[in-house]
């Protein structure tokens, strides 16, 4: 009974444990301090300070009677102890963890072996190392999902520095110091630090490329870069520093600091000036302009130069003490300016998170007037953004002057200054004058909104626009509407949906194309220089196939011309032309050549495709032939169209008369004025007629242009421009022999005339396309007549082949 009362106990102990362990997780889970500040996770503790001390006094029980305002306040204050500590903060960026007795986030380095089998002595081998990593890399180490979400986001702001390693790599040990002291002093700096085990995060590792370990990378704008030199501090701290652009910063001397600092209204951005006696400019400075690139331009000046002891005396730098000055609208006066022996990152944080934007700065794209002109989030947190609407002709105007005077005069904590130029944000500027007010006057070429944006899908309420001239009366009538708007906000009477504005320094997609470019050939080639065999025999592989099929397609292609060449030539003189199809009605599947062009026959088969179901804007020229002036007369129609092939919109095809008369006969009897087409002549059944009695016409020679889709045809009528077949030749107009001759000579003659009345019926046969060329220039140029045709003849008109 006693055993079982304490397993009962036992039971009972656990269930509660783990209950209290699963509410303290949800509790950790509700717990977002970013969310609870309303603060974004890039903050400065500038910013977090700022926010916090606001919402204290806000939140106070003492002053704040609402039910649930103590616990309001307990969250702030929790939440700033938190992202005020670089270490909490760390940790819940890494694992969403606000509690202190899980530093680790129960990763694979964050437990100790306190197993019921085995002891700590157990796995504390000399070549382990992993209790020591425990300590040191535990909170460095990174998963799969860390890694997307949060580290290649944040790469965009900062680099990182990332070891491979893993729990049987003797080479680790070595490099350990080094490592320690170098995460030491990044870590300082800014740059982000992570550990890979290979052992845990296979798919990582794979990810990233890493088959080695040790291995040391860097990842900077998302793009992974290995190290592959000796680990020394000095190495990896070069390595860190290749990693950045190389025009962060600009050398500024006394020859072209007007030039720099008169940039500020191109690149709409506060200028930075580090003033420093070393030569080199230091990595601190880098990583801070790597982060601030998006909002500040920065530059460096080496006191130790002469050409830039003007520049000192100008702005009164002391010698002995790093100088960092901002310059924003004004060249003559710097904005801001801190000093000291030793400038630490988190004052130089703090300077820059104070002085990212101009006093007016200009809306350029949607992700500066989210940071300009918030989304209200509380009632007392009210955002107002007055905007003025002006031309980029006019951005030196005396308007722009005097708002950039009353700006500079009335900036207050709920108020943004900002404009806009009208050409380049036309929706936006469209939706914020269309209830502009009918009293002010409509010629004033600039305008003055006041707005406040309700949440992040568009929506703003806004006060109808009015001009503004930069007048004194003009600044009154504003400070008076601001008054007004900070006792009541209902005077923004108009509400509408913002759409999302131009990025007007976006670059060009060629620009981005060839940056690509760049990027990959880079990658490539470094990937060839330091890679070794194993890894390089895919890509090398690849390589060789690409090369041994280009290689034997070209000497196959090469043999294949050659002999095509030898077979044609013998044909090209007996005036000849080898088609696809002249015999068969197949289609070639050859590119066309010399006096080559693709005929398909028109047949029951090809009738639907080539005729009937014709695409929109396409055509089918057709040529009319008979067995026996088949080859003579494709050989002619190869000839003419040939020019005319390039067209993917023209199809060549023949239609047989001696198979598909009737269907000829129903084609034309529905336009009977391309019917009247001239009888007679030579072809295969001229002068005979039908079963019925009807006269058999000669359709030998037509060319008709179909077009399927909209029912017309165009018709090509052969024009005799040959030899007259009727004319007698040198022989008839000489005079005859004697009479004993006569006989003998008579049957001569019969045979002589035989032949060369078949051989003027070939040449009339042959010259009835002579004008075929220009026929088709008119077709393709759209001034031939055209018949039109209610339907297609049936297919019962078109017989099977015969």
């Amino acid at each position: 009974m006693f055993r079982m009362l304490l397993a009962l106990a036992v039971v009972l102990s656990a269930l509660q444990a783990g209950a209290t362990h699963a509410a303290a997780a949800a509790a950790e889970s509700e717990m977002d301090p970013y969310k609870i500040l309303g603060v974004t996770k890039s903050a400065s503790q500038a910013e977090i300070k700022k926010v916090y001390k606001r919402l204290a006094k806000e939140w106070h029980p003492d002053k704040n009677k609402d039910p649930g305002a103590e616990d309001m306040f307990i969250k702030i204050t929790k939440s700033y102890e938190i992202l005020s500590n670089e270490d909490k903060r760390s940790n819940f960026d890494r694992y969403g963890q606000t509690d202190d007795s899980h530093p680790y986030g129960g990763g694979h380095y964050g437990y100790h072996h306190d197993s019921f089998y085995f002891e700590d002595s157990f796995f504390n081998f000399p070549f382990n190392g992993r209790s020591q990593r425990d300590f040191a890399d535990g909170k460095y180490v990174l998963h799969f999902n860390q890694y997307v979400n949060n580290v290649v986001p944040d790469s965009y702001r900062r680099p990182y520095l990332i070891k491979i390693t893993s729990d049987w790599c003797f080479s680790c040990i070595h490099i350990e110091p080094v490592w320690k002291e170098v995460v030491q002093e990044m870590e300082n700096l800014g740059v982000g630090i992570g550990v890979v085990d290979v052992g845990y995060e296979r798919r990582l590792a794979n990810h990233l490329g890493a088959h080695r370990t040790p291995s040391i990378l860097g990842v900077l704008n998302g793009k992974v870069t290995f190290f592959h030199y000796a680990v020394a501090t000095e190495h990896l701290r070069q390595f860190v520093e290749d990693l950045l652009p190389q025009r962060l910063i600009e050398r500024v001397t006394d020859k072209n600091d007007l030039q720099f600092l008169n940039s500020w209204h191109e690149l709409n951005k506060p200028h930075v000036l580090l003033f420093d006696q070393v030569p080199v400019v230091p990595l601190l400075f880098k990583l801070t302009a790597f982060a601030y690139k998006d909002y500040l331009q920065f530059g460096y000046v080496d006191q130790g130069l002469s050409e830039t002891v003007n520049l000192q005396k100008q702005f009164n730098i002391n010698t002995y003490a790093p100088t960092m000055l901002v310059f924003k609208e004004s060249t003559d006066k710097p904005a801001d300016i801190i000093q000291a022996k030793s400038l630490k990152k988190q004052i130089i944080d703090e300077f820059m998170a104070n002085n990212k934007f101009l006093l007016v700065p200009r809306l350029v794209n949607q992700k500066l007037f989210d940071e300009l002109c918030p989304v209200k989030q509380f009632h007392r947190r009210r955002k107002y953004c007055v905007l003025l609407i002006t031309g980029d002709e006019d951005a030196s105007s005396f308007g722009n002057q005097a708002f950039l005077s009353f700006a500079s005069t009335n900036a207050k904590e709920v108020v943004r200054f900002a404009y806009v130029y009208q050409r380049l944000q036309q929706p936006l500027c469209d939706i914020l004058l269309q209830n502009k007010d009918s009293t002010q006057s409509p010629a004033s070429p600039t305008q003055v909104v006041i707005l406040e944006r309700r949440n992040a899908a568009g929506k703003t309420f806004f006060k109808p626009a009015m001009s503004w001239n930069g007048s004194e009366e003009d600044k009154q009538r504003l400070l008076e509407q601001l008054e007004l708007l900070r006792r009541d906000p209902s005077i923004l009477v108009h509400d509408a949906m913002l759409p999302v504005l131009n990025n007007e320094f976006a670059s060009m997609f060629l620009v981005r194309w060839v940056s690509a470019c760049y990027d990959y050939l880079f990658e490539v080639i470094d990937d060839i220089l330091h890679n070794n065999w194993r890894e390089m025999m895919p890509l090398l592989s690849l390589i060789f196939s690409a090369l041994f099929i280009l290689f034997g397609t070209v000497v196959i292609q090469a043999f294949s011309d050659s002999s095509e060449d030898k077979q044609t030539k013998p044909k090209a003189k007996d005036g000849r032309v080898e088609n696809g199809s002249p015999g068969s009605g197949g289609s070639s599947s050859r590119p066309p050549k010399k006096n080559f062009v693709e005929v398909t026959e028109l047949t029951d088969i090809t009738y639907m495709s080539n005729l009937a179901k014709l695409r929109p804007g396409h055509m089918n020229i057709v040529l009319v032939l008979t067995d026996a002036s088949k080859n003579i007369l494709l050989s002619k129609f190869a000839k003419e169209v040939y020019t005319f092939t390039g067209s993917l919109t023209l199809h060549f095809s023949f239609l047989n008369l001696d198979k598909h008369r009737e269907w000829m006969n129903s084609l034309l009897e529905f336009a009977q004025d391309a019917a009247q087409t001239d009888g007679g002549g030579s072809g295969s059944g001229s002068g005979s007629d039908d079963e019925r009695g009807n006269p058999r016409v000669d359709y030998t020679g037509l060319v008709l242009a179909f077009n399927g889709h909209k029912k017309y045809f165009c018709m090509f009528k052969p024009v005799y421009t040959g030899e007259d077949p009727d004319a007698k030749t040198s022989e008839d107009e000489s005079g005859g022999g004697g009479g004993a001759g006569r006989s003998r000579s008579h049957e001569n003659h019969s045979n002589r005339k035989s032949n060369r009345s078949r051989s003027l019926s070939t040449l009339q046969i042959h010259h009835k396309l002579d004008r075929l060329g220009l026929w088709m220039e008119r077709l393709v140029e759209g001034t031939l007549p055209r018949y039109h045709v209610p339907s297609w003849p049936g297919l019962d008109k078109i017989t099977a082949a015969k």
